[in-house]
């Protein structure tokens, strides 16, 4: 009997809080996809600048406490600015929609205090939109003993075997999305049995580091292609001492942007930071992926990355220096998939699985103690 396809809308806002991503794809919450609309809106500049003040003043959860009210506000402020382009988006399409994956802005997380929190009110949403929103995807993974992220590996892997079907390459697959922190998926074989041939880590910053430099020191936003980068020059004593700090080993902790500073490089030209920032960002990136093709001694040959940092043609050279010359690194876009729009893509797909009670999360990419359901139902129309 063929299973029910439901149509989503998945809603994704990274770290850098300069837009947000829209997909409308058709699931059947386990192997059938089908991408149907992406977009990408601009984000408010009021509400960006009110978010990054927000974020940046929030530093324990005594400080989310305190501001309550400035919490709720914003929330509402920015929930209501969704709505207006959820609006806008699914005017462009006659598909109609079953659900939104309502991922909302990270503005805390903590997997030690087992907390994640993001801004969006997902009951608000449901009433403006007249449609089902799934949000607060992280909460049930933390209280089952999980990191809390990477939650889009169950997707990845539907990605993997569309890649392999339509070109042929082999098994296994790693998928790289380089966002402000970056995450890696592993995907063993086509194999049905979830919960065995994925495995799935955060490895380190992407692009936070970069941009935040940048803008800092700056009239940019971020380093395009990378060509701040290229023309300083690498401090090595600098990097050598940042990496040596950093001391990432284990892979077995989630990761948010204020796990990383860029104060290492402090007094150092915009040109020479950006170099230094991105060797070391890139470094670490380089780890994560000899990290996790030891796994199983199965190395991944392809390896293919998604999302912002992929259009950082400097930060992917450094990385491929720190890789055996047998890997392939390439960008996700040359085998079918838009790179900027994966995880909205998979925020649309989480939202299917989590209204089916499928589980999204699994000890090898989150670190469950099982298999773990997703985000909250929300109906309000």
């Amino acid at each position: 009997m063929k299973k029910k396809l439901f149509t989503s809308l998945g809603l994704m806002t990274g770290t850098s809080i300069d837009g947000v991503d829209l997909s409308i794809i058709k699931s059947d919450g386990i192997n059938e996809f089908e991408p149907i609309l992406d977009d990408y809106f601009e984000f408010d500049k009021k509400i960006q600048k009110k978010i990054e003040k927000f974020r940046e003043e929030l530093s324990t959860l005594d400080d989310l406490e305190r501001k309550k009210k400035d919490f709720d506000e914003l929330e509402r402020e920015f929930t209501l600015f969704i709505g207006e382009i959820v609006s806008k988006f699914i005017n462009k399409t006659d598909q109609e929609i079953d659900l939104i994956g309502f991922h909302g802005q990270t503005i805390f997380h903590d997997s030690k205090k087992k907390t994640s929190i993001q801004l969006g009110n997902g009951n608000l949403l449901s009433s403006l939109t007249k449609k089902i929103v799934i949000n607060n995807f992280r909460k049930k993974d933390l209280l089952n003993g999980g990191e809390g992220a990477p939650l889009t590996p169950i997707y990845h892997k539907v990605v993997s075997n569309i890649i392999y079907k339509n070109y042929s390459l082999e098994y296994p697959i790693n998928i790289i999305n380089i966002g402000g922190i970056t995450n890696i998926t592993k995907i063993l074989n086509d194999d049905q049995n979830t919960e065995k041939n994925i495995f799935a880590f955060d490895i380190g910053p992407g692009n936070c580091l970069i941009d935040g430099w940048i803008k800092k020191n700056s009239q940019k936003k971020f380093d395009h292609n990378g060509e701040v980068a290229k023309s300083g020059k690498i401090d090595e004593l600098i990097l050598n001492q940042a990496i040596d700090n950093f001391g990432e080993g284990s892979f077995d902790k989630s990761l948010d942007i204020k796990n990383f500073d860029f104060s290492f490089v402090k007094g150092l030209s915009v040109e020479d930071g950006c170099a230094t920032i991105t060797k070391f960002t890139a470094y670490l990136i380089a780890e994560g992926i000899n990290f996790i093709n030891r796994l199983d001694n199965k190395s991944s040959r392809y390896n293919l990355i998604s999302g912002g940092g992929r259009k950082n043609d400097y930060l992917i050279n450094c990385i491929k220096e720190n890789l055996s010359k047998e890997l392939i690194l390439e960008k996700i876009d040359s085998y079918g998939f838009d790179g900027d729009y994966i995880e909205s893509q998979a925020f649309g797909y989480l939202a299917i699985r989590s209204y089916l009670n499928l589980p999204i999360s699994f000890p090898n990419t989150t670190k469950c103690k099982k298999p773990t359901l997703g985000g909250e139902v929300n109906k309000n129309f």
